[in-house]
């Protein structure tokens, strides 16, 4: 079924349509999810809030930009609200369902950077992981970041540069990186779907 036929059952609610929609999104929403969240269980918990979200809020989609990057933004948005909510602090998650981190090199050492770098994104303090999420992978500008939060614009910009420069330098302790050049490479902000 294509996915405009899948939209439109979504709009009338049509619970084949909606489990479609989950089948194809919900497992690159949940690596985002993970990104966010202190354990597995809250990630699978924000997914599934942000997924009646988007069954909820699905006939405000106007067409602009893809249905992913829309189901995106409410997912994300899902996970800072959860995170606010429930104040959730940084805590190990299981790794094994880390996905969508670019590792150039040998497959398997790349298997083993992505994890070491997921790890240290997840053993920055919870505002600094927050904002460098936003900023860095999901491509909101400080501005954005700064209403989604509640906080000052400039007060997302230093949580970036204090992340990102805490970031570097455990990276380079766990010998991940090592040139100033190759650091800041994957830091730079992405573009939204």
């Amino acid at each position: 079924m294509t996915e405009e036929l899948i939209l439109q059952g979504c709009q009338k609610n049509d619970p084949a349509a909606q489990q479609l929609l989950y089948q194809r999104y919900s497992p690159k929403m949940l690596s985002v999810c993970y990104r966010y969240a202190k354990s597995r269980e809250d990630a699978e918990d924000m997914l599934q809030e942000g997924f009646v979200k988007v069954f909820l809020q699905i006939n405000r989609y106007e067409h602009r930009g893809s249905l992913e990057g829309w189901i995106l933004r409410v997912i994300v948005h899902t996970c800072i609200n959860h995170l606010k909510k429930y104040k959730k602090f940084n805590d190990v998650v299981d790794l094994a369902y880390a996905s969508n981190l670019v590792v150039t090199g040998d497959y398997i050492p790349g298997i083993v950077q992505a994890k070491q770098i997921v790890e240290s994104i997840r053993a920055l303090p919870i505002g600094y992981r927050t904002v460098l999420n936003l900023y860095a992978i999901e491509g909101y500008s400080h501005k954005e970041i700064g209403a989604m939060l509640e906080i000052e614009e400039s007060t997302s910009r230093s949580q970036y540069t204090r992340a990102k420069n805490l970031l570097e330098e455990i990276l380079g302790k766990k010998g991940i990186i090592q040139a100033k050049e190759e650091k800041r490479v994957w830091l730079k902000p992405v573009s939204q779907p």
